[in-house]
C-alpha cells in the first residue's frame, strides 16, 4: 500500500522536536519550509562545501523549490513526499526529505525514502541523527508506511553513523549505484521498520 497522509496529518508538527545531548544540549526541531528554509537551501546548491562532497551532483536549478513552496508548502496532499526545515535552537540549519519508493507494485509494496542536508558549519553536532529520528517517528505515525529506508555513499562514515543514531539498520551495499564526480560509487542501504505493539 502507498504509504500516504493528507495535508492535515502533515501539518501537525508539533510533536516533531527532541533534545540531543550530543547536540550541544539545544533543542532540534521540525517545521513546515518556508522561505527561510528554501534560501538556504538554494545557497547550498552552489558548491560542493554547501551541499557536501556525498551530495554535490553539480549546478542545480532551484526555481522549482520557490514554484512547490507556493504550491503545498513541501506537504504534498498526494502523499508522494515533502520536505521539512530542520531548526536547531529555532535556528534553520537544513532540511529532510522523503520520497516514496516501491519495492515492487507501488499499490502494496511502498516505503518512504529520506535525505537530509544540513549547512556545513552545522555539520557533526548530532543534528542529523536526531533529525532523521524525528522524521521516520513522524511518518511512521502519520502515514500507514511500514519502512522508511535511506541510503549513502559507502565513504560518508558521518552519515552512516548518524542513520545508526537514528535508529536504521544497515541492510546491504548497492554497487555502482550512484553516479558523481566523474565515476560511480557504492551506496550503503539502511532501513528502519515500524515497532510491532
Amino acid at each position: 500500500m502507498k504509504p500516504t497522509a493528507s495535508p492535515s496529518d502533515l501539518s501537525d508538527l508539533s510533536d516533531l522536536s527532541a533534545s540531543d545531548p550530543s547536540a550541544d544540549s539545544l533543542h532540534v526541531t521540525l517545521a513546515p519550509m518556508d522561505e527561510q528554509g528554501i534560501e538556504l537551501f538554494e545557497r547550498a546548491l552552489l558548491s560542493s562545501a554547501g551541499t557536501g562532497e556525498f551530495q554535490w551532483f553539480g549546478f542545480t536549478s532551484a526555481a522549482h523549490l520557490r514554484a512547490r513552496l507556493a504550491e503545498d508548502g513541501f506537504l504534498s496532499p498526494g502523499g508522494g513526499g515533502g520536505m521539512l526545515a530542520i531548526l536547531w535552537d529555532e535556528r534553520h540549519v537544513g532540511r529532510v526529505e522523503w520520497s516514496a519508493r516501491s519495492w515492487g507494485r507501488p499499490a502494496t509494496s511502498s516505503c518512504w525514502e529520506i535525505a537530509i542536508g544540513i549547512g556545513a558549519e552545522h555539520r557533526g553536532q548530532g543534528i542529523g541523527s536526531t533529525a532523521q529520528d524525528l522524521l521516520a517517528r513522524y511518518l511512521f505515525e502519520h502515514t500507514r508506511a511500514e519502512r522508511v529506508q535511506a541510503s549513502t555513499d559507502v565513504e560518508n562514515l558521518a552519515e552512516r553513523r548518524a542513520l545508526i543514531k537514528a535508529g536504521f539498520q544497515e541492510e546491504g551495499t548497492v554497487r555502482r549505484a550512484q553516479w558523481r564526480a566523474g565515476e560511480w560509487h557504492d551506496m550503503v542501504l539502511y532501513s528502519r521498520l515500524r515497532e510491532l505493539g
